[in-house]
């Protein structure tokens, strides 16, 4: 199944890059094929926030679920992710709920 992680990243340290790449780590290992939002360079130059929405949004619309992370719901990001992913009929659950 492809499961999209949404999760907080505005004003975390490192954007959060270590919780997300650990979801997804622990998805693939259940067998579950990982849609993760960060995989974008940030050494480099930062883009605009709509930048990255655009891009994770079109990962959205890829998944048949989303693996919500800690936090999600104070990230207007996850918040838009989670609305676009309940309307389309997608199995949504908190990171725990997949990885039991």
């Amino acid at each position: 199944m492809k499961v999209y992680i949404a999760g907080p990243m505005t004003g975390l340290p490192l954007f959060n890059y270590p919780a997300f790449n650990e979801a997804a780590a622990h998805l693939r290992a259940l067998g579950h094929t990982p849609l993760n939002p960060a995989r974008h360079d940030i050494a480099g130059p930062i883009k605009p926030w709509d930048y990255y929405m655009r891009d994770a949004l079109s990962l959205v619309i890829q998944a048949d679920g989303i693996a919500l992370l800690s936090g999600w719901e104070d990230s207007r990001g996850a918040v838009l992710e989670h609305i676009l992913g309940d309307a389309l009929g997608m199995d949504i659950r908190p990171l725990e709920g997949w990885l039991s």
